[in-house]
């Protein structure tokens, strides 16, 4: 091939209006030796003989080394899924633990039934209910008392 019609071709490579098979023929040309290139030529040659080498180059995949483990390696994953373990377990005795123990409160005071437990409840929350308004109506007479006192100073 003419070193005139490489140079247009290298020419449009340049500019970006190349076709793949004419880059793949200005590597297939730089790829073997010139003698006399020109210095046009020349410049170019290293980028398209990397080209050539890159596409031709075998790629081999590394080999992994498989290293044998051993189970206790990983010991406080274990651990943590052992304390999890027992952690819930506790939960569910305790758990156990207080329904009977409230089962057998409710007996000793002769509530077997929930619908009488359910009414001393009822009874016992509207009594708190109506000493905590008591409070509050107190708390608002000490609020006016305050009310006053800063008018009478003259903060207010």
């Amino acid at each position: 091939m003419e070193y005139s019609s490489i140079s247009a071709l290298l020419e449009k490579y340049w500019e970006g209006e190349t076709s793949l098979e004419e880059e793949a023929l200005l590597r297939t040309f730089f790829s073997s030796p010139h003698a006399e290139l020109p210095d046009d030529l020349r410049e170019a040659a290293p980028l398209f003989q990397y080209f050539h080498s890159e596409a031709t180059k075998v790629w081999e995949e590394p080999v992994a080394k498989v290293v044998p483990l051993s189970p206790f390696r990983h010991w406080m994953k274990y651990a943590a899924v052992l304390l999890v373990g027992i952690g819930v377990g506790y939960a569910v005795k305790q758990q156990q633990y207080q329904e009977r123990a409230v089962m057998a409160a409710m007996k000793a005071d002769g509530m077997e039934d929930p619908q009488q437990a359910y009414a001393a409840t009822k009874k016992a929350l509207q009594l708190l209910a109506k000493n905590l308004h008591k409070g509050t109506s107190q708390m608002e007479k000490l609020s006016y008392f305050n009310e006053a006192t800063d008018i009478v100073t003259g903060k207010d």
